[in-house]
Order: C-alpha cells, then structure tokens, then sequence
C-alpha cells in the first residue's frame, strides 16, 4: 500500500471515529456543567470578568500583558531551566507521538515571533495555528487560549515584545507518522477545541465569571488536573479529577471530600493557590510549584479568591485508579505511627530517613525548618502508589513564597532504586493512612519519567 493510500485511509478512519464517538468525546465549552445562561461578552449586562484586576486597569498595556502572561504561565513552558526566559527549547515526550520541543516567543525576528503581526499573534491563540498557516500541536493549550479576548492576546504580545529578543533555535520536533502530519489537527480541533471567545454566564455571580476566566482561558488548569482520552483530549465527564503530568500526579481538584478540595478551608484553598502551600493538607511540588512560582504567587488576592471559588463549583469527582489518593480522615493530620523497622520500610528506609530527613523534615513530620516541609496530612504521604514522593526524592523541588525560596534537593543521583524505594514505603507508612509497596524497579521505571 503507498504512503498516499494509508494517508487517505487515516483519514476516513479518523472521520468514521469522530462521527461514531462525537458525543463521548466532544470537550464543548469547559464552564457548561453550571446552570445559568451564557451569553457573548459583548451581550453581557454584569462586571467584564476578562482582562486585569482593578488593581492594574489604568496601568499601560505592557503592565497588562505581563500580569496576564503570568496568568497564563506562559514562562513555565517556554523556558529551559537555567535558560532564557521565554526562549523556548523545554521538551515535551509524548508517548507514542514523539518529543516536542516549545518554541521561542521573545521578539528576536529570525528565531523568535518579532516579525509576527498582530492577527498572527492571536490566531495562534485562537486556533492553534502558527505563521505560515503550520498547525501546532495541543501541547501548546490553545484549547484554552482560544477562549481569550483579542485584547488580552494583544497585550500578552505587547508584554512579550517588550523583552529582549533571544536568538536561539529550539531542537526540532521528533514526531512519529502519522502525527507528524499537521493538517490531521484539524480533526481534533473539531472536537476538542470551542470555537467561541470566553462567554460569562448571566446567572452566576461575578466572582465565578472571573474565577472561572482565569482558571479556564488563562490558567489552563484542566490541562494538568483533567485525564485524557485515546485521541488525546481532555475528558469533559473527569473534569479536574487528576491526571499523571511528567511524572508526576496532578491531584483530583473538585470538591470531592474524600478525593478532592470539599473539605479544604477558603483559607487552605487560597493559601496553596497562592502560595504552595496548605496547612495539613499539602505542599506543592514538581509541575504544581511552577505553576505557583511562574503564574500563582503574582495573582492578586482577590483573583486567587475568585479561582477558588470557581473551582468550588465543578462537579465533584471521584479520583480513580492509581490517581486515588484520599485525604486523611476529616481533613486532620494523623499522628506519626510508631517507628519500627517492618516491611514497609525496613531497616533502609528508616536509617536513611533519620540521617538525610530528619533534618528538615523532624522524625514525627511536623517539619523542622519551616511549614512547607511538613509531612503529616499531605497528599504525598497518603498516596499509596507514592508517586509524588518519589519524584520529590529523585529530582528535588522548589517554590517561592513570600518569605524566600522554599527548597528540597533531589537524591537521584545519591541513592540507588532501593534506597529510594525504602524511603518512600518508610514515611507513607509513618506519616500516612495506607503504606506504600514501592519496589527498586517502580522507582527506575519513575526516573525514567
């Protein structure tokens, strides 16, 4: 068969699957699960929920567009670490697909987007499309961008194009056949991506409008929160439920009281939204501290409020599968369980702990140095896959917070597979309600993610 026949029989087959699981699969717009009437902004009666807070809505429009770049956490994708911001170059593996590799978008008109006009900028934006009509790929969240107003994209342009251009050429993409075919996107874009600007709801109040702007066309959220589906799409019936990102596990954020934020306090909410960190509940780490390093920690109060109460207003989800991660019961940190040498942990989790840990983290967990390294009532000590606490033990993490630079350094490469294994079964089973049962080839398996 030529290459031609198994393109066109690619095609049919992909349309044939996209008739028969339309309405199994179709995203629609993220905010339809509440009840009320959207209207176009345009038609709107109620305060404008997009833009910038009142704070900055005299301020000029490169001010803007740096508050709504770090809205959306452009920085977070578009930087290596210990690179040039916003030079691009950061991979993205994708399994079965390939590696993508983010683009550079400072103003540096041969390698970045200084000579890209104005209606460029915003289709890319909106539809997912770059210059030269080239499609790209949904690792860029478009989906969400393309509910952004134009006068938003143009000021995150604005704000982009007042930096200092970087002449720097990302890697190319290393995309296998078929996906390597761009022009397919336009299928997927049928059904994943809404086809309308971002429409407030007439019958909610304006604290969930703007909540659920900044959360759905900015913040991206359910990018990392929200499973994917066979054709790589976010799954509209698990909505913020938790997903696997780069290792690492983005929890369940409905409002859930079991799996989820129900019986999280305003205060807990806000405070880890802004800040990382949430008392007797959690510490963010991995993918979720950038987030708040790069978007979170530089939201005004009032729109981190806002976000909260939007996502107190999703549908509650249980978590599933290996993303089942309870909270402790009624929310309260267990006391530590007695320090034995067992199984869960043996002689090895419980000697490392005490000569690397204890320092920072105190032998009860109550965190010796400061609150961020609490372990007692954190998700990551109740997860009985322990795939968090791995990866902090492996790569380390950081936040920033109002009082400095919050830091964990990775061991990865100090310690073997089975010390690292005997760690994280040690302080699941210590600090945790469910021990975990990690061996050294779950942990080789998770540096390689």
């Amino acid at each position: 068969m030529t290459r031609v026949a198994k393109l066109v029989g690619l095609v049919v087959v992909l349309v044939a699957m996209a008739a028969v699981a339309w309405p199994l699969l179709r995203s629609g717009d993220p905010t339809a699960f509440a009840s009320g009437k959207r209207v176009d902004l345009a038609d709107f009666k109620g305060a404008n929920p997009t833009g910038v807070p009142p704070s900055l809505a005299h301020a000029d429009l490169v001010a803007r567009g740096e508050y709504l770049a770090r809205a959306a956490d452009c920085a977070a994708c578009h930087t290596v670490l210990g690179g040039e911001p916003f030079a691009g170059g950061l991979a993205f593996k994708l399994p079965m697909i390939g590696t993508i590799y983010s683009p550079n978008i400072t103003p540096d008109k041969d390698t970045g987007i200084g000579a890209w006009s104005d209606d460029e900028f915003v289709r890319m934006l909106h539809e997912g499309i770059g210059k030269g009509g080239k499609h790209l790929y949904p690792a860029f969240p478009y989906p969400a961008y393309a509910l952004m107003t134009r006068d938003d994209a143009l000021a995150i342009k604005a704000y982009l194009f007042s930096l200092k251009p970087i002449e720097y050429t990302p890697p190319p993409n290393d995309v296998a056949f078929p996906f390597n075919q761009r022009y397919l996107m336009t299928f997927w874009n049928v059904l994943f991506k809404p086809g309308h600007r971002f429409q407030p709801n007439a019958d909610q109040p304006a604290e969930w409008n703007r909540g659920a702007y900044l959360v759905e066309a900015l913040g991206h959220c359910g990018d990392c929160h929200t499973p994917r589906n066979i054709l790589f799409g976010l799954k509209p019936g698990q909505k913020f439920a938790g997903a696997l990102i780069q290792g690492w596990k983005a929890y369940n954020i409905t409002p859930d009281p079991k799996w989820g934020i129900g019986e999280w306090s305003d205060a807990q909410l806000q405070g880890y939204l802004a800040h990382g960190h949430a008392d007797g509940r959690s510490s963010a780490s991995g993918p979720m501290a950038e987030v708040v390093d790069n978007s979170l920690r530089f939201l005004s109060e009032d729109d981190v409020g806002a976000m909260a109460a939007y996502l107190r207003s999703v549908p509650s989800r249980a978590a599933r599968g290996e993303l089942a991660v309870a909270q402790p019961p009624a929310g309260q940190p267990q006391p530590p369980k007695e320090v034995r040498a067992d199984s869960s942990g043996g002689t090895l989790g419980l000697r490392i702990f005490e000569g690397a840990c204890i320092g920072c983290h105190s032998l009860d967990g109550s965190g010796a140095v400061s609150k961020y390294a609490t372990l007692l009532g954190t998700r990551s000590v109740n997860d009985p896959a322990g795939t968090n606490a791995t990866q902090a033990l492996l790569q380390g993490t950081h936040v920033h917070t109002t009082l400095g630079k919050e830091f964990m350094p990775g061991f990865g490469n100090g310690y073997s597979d089975a010390e690292i294994a005997s760690v994280v079964n040690f302080v699941t089973r210590r600090f945790g309600t469910t021990a975990s049962a990690l061996t050294p080839k779950e942990v080789s398996k998770r540096r390689q993610d």
